[in-house]
């Protein structure tokens, strides 16, 4: 699809907030009203064809009564998440009383699968529902996001002859909208411009630090991408498309899995949405955050390593909460943050607690994969690629914090 016509649908999105909050919400508020019912309404018209299969599936199911049906329903519905309730949001139309369709869309909500009930609960979406019931906009608010002049949905809505009367919006374009969407809210809330968002800019060349030095020793295989400080995700993202563009120009074929961790609720939605909007269930699956989960007192990845891993940490921040649950300086026991060198077998990374930017630095340092296969000849794999022997690789990173940009690799043997 072309830019001036996802433009037309941004700006579309953007106007139902003047025209349904108004005067109940204040503009920097709109955002947790419409950004939730934006990836709604997303996730309702990719899974309207399947519909009648996952309800089947899920009737099937109950009967034999089986516990896990995670699997056979993402299966049925042929995407790596699903609802189970028997509505569509087209179906919550011109119900008789704000009551009824608040019943109703409370049960629609409850029916998606845990990885979406875990964004709109980061969201805290449901808090807005029945203040919109109240004010009798919530309905308005489906209404206008079913209009047939736009249209949401992977396949093109057809006129009679069969032509295209409103072309589909593929997963590509929908993640494209959405992230102008979350854009657009950062800048209208100046008092946040920079906290969980980095400009794109930024994150480009964030990216070009790490791949333009070794761009024509990229192999063929499967690389794994890291943020431990992912925000919304768009580092993780401009990353990956960094690594395939610079390896379809050499001739190779890549393929990525993004991991990521964030600790603010919000963006944490955001990040995950985002990737579902993109077709990229899987690897919304590893996307882990919430407020219980900071990267340096509660690492969701321990044990991992990856090929190329870039963060904006929080810098100048105090992490003394981080430091007392993991048993303070004395009791600490991450081997991220204590680890052996030269000949210390407790040497100690742990910075004052005052600022912990350089302890996202050394997380980072502690999952950089050792055999990352720069010219090592192998083909592509399904698993992450091994180096050929005598040939061992570095992993790479960048970190931002303040004003400050380092890119690094580890040598084998840690910190030597």
């Amino acid at each position: 699809m072309e830019q001036p016509q996802l433009s037309w649908i941004t700006n579309f999105i953007w106007g139902i907030a003047d025209d349904v909050l108004r005067d109940l919400y204040v503009r920097g508020k709109y955002r947790d009203v419409i950004l939730p019912m934006t990836v709604l309404r997303r996730l309702d018209a990719v899974l309207e064809p399947t519909k009648a299969d996952v309800l089947d599936m899920k009737a099937t199911l109950d009967a034999a009564d089986v516990a896990n049906q995670e699997a056979p329903l993402r299966q049925a519905a042929g995407q790596a998440f699903y609802n189970t309730s028997p509505f569509t949001l087209r179906d919550l139309r011109n119900r008789a009383s704000q009551q009824k369709l608040k019943d109703d869309f409370e049960a629609y909500l409850d029916g998606f699968s845990p990885n979406v009930q875990e964004i709109l609960d980061n969201f805290e979406f449901r808090n807005q529902i029945t203040r919109l019931s109240k004010a009798d906009a919530l309905g308005t608010l489906i209404e206008k996001l079913l209009d047939p002049a736009v249209n949401l949905g992977p396949a093109p809505v057809l006129n009679g002859d069969g032509t295209v009367k409103v072309p589909g919006l593929d997963n590509h374009a929908m993640g494209t909208v959405f992230e102008e969407l979350v854009r657009r809210f950062n800048e209208e809330n100046n008092e946040e411009a920079g906290e969980h968002w980095t400009p794109r800019d930024a994150v480009r060349l964030m990216s070009r630090l790490i791949f333009d030095p070794i761009a024509d020793d990229i192999q063929s295989g499967t690389y794994l991408l890291y943020d431990g400080a992912c925000g919304t995700g768009g580092m993780l993202t401009v990353a990956e498309e960094t690594l395939r563009g610079l390896a379809e120009t050499h001739g190779k074929q890549v393929s990525t899995h993004l991991y990521g961790q964030e600790i603010n609720a919000e963006t944490y939605a955001i990040a995950k949405a985002d990737m579902l909007l993109k077709g990229e269930g899987e690897e919304a699956d590893n996307i882990i955050g919430g407020p219980e989960y900071s990267t340096l007192s509660n690492d969701a990845f321990p044990g991992h390593e990856f090929d190329f891993m870039l963060s904006n940490p929080p810098y100048g921040k105090s992490w003394k909460s981080d430091l007392e649950r993991m048993g303070g300086k004395d009791g600490m026991q991450d081997p991220r943050f204590i680890i052996e060198h030269a000949g210390v077998s407790d040497y100690s990374l742990i910075t004052r607690s005052s600022d912990g930017q350089m302890l996202f630095m050394a997380n980072l340092l502690a999952k950089m994969k050792q055999d990352t296969p720069w010219a090592a000849a192998s083909p592509p794999s399904t698993t992450a690629p091994a180096c050929s022997p005598g040939t061992p690789g570095r992993a790479r990173a960048t970190s931002a914090a303040g004003s400050s940009r380092t890119t690094g690799s580890r040598p084998s043997s840690r910190f030597h």
